[in-house]
C-alpha cells in the first residue's frame, strides 16, 4: 500500500508524515500493494482535521475524516475510525453472504421542490457499478454519507439509497 500524505493550510513535517505512514502501513495486511491510501491534513481555525480515503476494489472506497485541537490526536482517531469501518464491513458481508440474509427496503415517493432560482455549483462524475441495495448502505455508511446513487445489479436501473431521520435506510427506485 502507497500512502500519500498532503497539506492543506499546513506544511507537511517529516514526522507528521512517518505518523501518518506507520499508522496507516497497519491495514497493509488487508489491501492489495498498489492501493494508494491517501491522507489530507488540514488546519482551519485551529482544528485540526484528517482525511483518509482508501479505494478498495471494484469503486468500493474506505473513508474517514476526524478533528482535534491536535494533528496527532486526530490521526490516531481517523486510523480508529478505519479500523471500525472495516470490521463492520468485513461483519456485514459475512452475515450477507453466510446468513442469506437481506435488508428489506420501502420505495420512498420523491418530493421535487419547487424554486424560483436553481444554481448548480458543483458536478460531480463517479463510475456506477451494479450492485445491491446492501452493499449499498455499506459503501454509503463507508463514505460517511447521508445517500449512495448506484447502479442495481438487479433491475439494471439507477437507485438511491439514504439514511433517514429515524436511523432507518430508504431506497428510491424509479418506477414507470
Amino acid at each position: 500500500m502507497n500512502v500519500i500524505v498532503s497539506g492543506r493550510n499546513i506544511e507537511v513535517t517529516n514526522a507528521l508524515k512517518e505518523a501518518m505512514t506507520i499508522k496507516l502501513e497497519k491495514f497493509e495486511k488487508y489491501f492489495r500493494r498498489d492501493i494508494d491510501a491517501k491522507a489530507t491534513m488540514s488546519v482551519t481555525k485551529g482544528r485540526h482535521t484528517v482525511e483518509v480515503t482508501i479505494p478498495l476494489f471494484n469503486g468500493v472506497i474506505l473513508r474517514a475524516e476526524e478533528s482535534s485541537n491536535d494533528m496527532y490526536v486526530s490521526i490516531d482517531r481517523v486510523v480508529d475510525k478505519l479500523s471500525a469501518q472495516l470490521r463492520k464491513y468485513k461483519t456485514k458481508l459475512e452475515k450477507r453472504y453466510h446468513a442469506n440474509d437481506t435488508i428489506k427496503y420501502e420505495s420512498i415517493p420523491v418530493h421535487e421542490e419547487e424554486s424560483q432560482e436553481l444554481k448548480i455549483v458543483k458536478t460531480k462524475k463517479f463510475p456506477v457499478k451494479p450492485m445491491d441495495p446492501e452493499e449499498a448502505v455499506l459503501q454509503m455508511e463507508m463514505l460517511g454519507h447521508d445517500f449512495f446513487v448506484f447502479r442495481n445489479g438487479e433491475t439494471d436501473e439507477i437507485n438511491v439509497v439514504y439514511q433517514r431521520k429515524d436511523g432507518e435506510y430508504g431506497l428510491i427506485e424509479p418506477f414507470v
